[in-house]
């Protein structure tokens, strides 16, 4: 990822950024389950080796939402990049802010890639932050990255920057699982952000609780 590259990308994920994401607006931001539906949100979907669709090849995806509508994952095993912290923060409008250190930038999907999301432990939250399963969360604003940055509120003890998603219509997802192209294995703090990424999808497959 070249360094304009990144910068046109995060540039174009002020709007995301700056307020509350169109994507969460039609919803609560937990929803009751409908009754009798399992719901795979906090899970890891293991792409299998028969994974058919070239662009989730041994992808490893947290579900962030799944209800009957349909599903929203993040993938977790794709680094883009490595960059300042303080060019990230520049991106958003936050230019004169003193900060040091590198972010890990991720692929989390095809679906927007100019959107930003941050996956992080559960006690930072603020408005509009996805409770996922109690130990995770996943918040997309301004004002993580200004936490990320030690500006205002406390920011997470973990976290893992992504931009862009995995989607699923109703019902789109449970049929790939029925044709074998998922996995699935619990996700836990140290499998989302300490796991090696390089190690991560076999890792995942040698945790999984849904065999083919």
């Amino acid at each position: 990822m070249s360094l304009n590259w990144f910068r046109a990308l995060t540039l174009a994920a002020v709007v995301a950024l700056a307020a509350p994401m169109a994507l969460f607006a039609a919803a609560p931001t937990n929803p009751p389950k409908p009754q009798g539906f399992v719901s795979l949100a906090g899970q890891l979907l293991v792409a299998s080796p028969s994974m058919s669709d070239p662009r989730f090849a041994h992808t490893v995806v947290l579900i962030v939402r799944h209800d009957r509508d349909g599903a929203f994952g993040i993938v977790i095993n794709r680094p883009a990049a490595e960059r300042p912290l303080a060019l990230v923060l520049e991106a958003i409008g936050e230019k004169h802010m003193a900060v040091s250190g590198n972010v890990r930038i991720f692929i989390g999907g095809p679906v927007q890639p100019e959107l930003a999301f941050v996956i992080h432990s559960p006690e930072y939250h603020e408005v509009g932050t996805i409770e996922i399963n109690g130990r995770l969360a996943v918040t997309a604003s301004r004002e993580v990255f200004r936490a990320l940055a030690g500006a205002g509120a406390t920011g997470p003890q973990k976290s893992l920057i992504a931009f862009g998603y995995a989607g699923w219509s109703a019902g789109q997802l449970e049929a790939e699982l029925a044709l074998n192209g998922w996995y699935t294995a619990p996700a836990d703090i140290g499998m989302v952000f300490d796991e090696d990424r390089e190690r991560l999808w076999e890792r995942a497959t040698e945790r999984r609780t849904r065999d083919l």
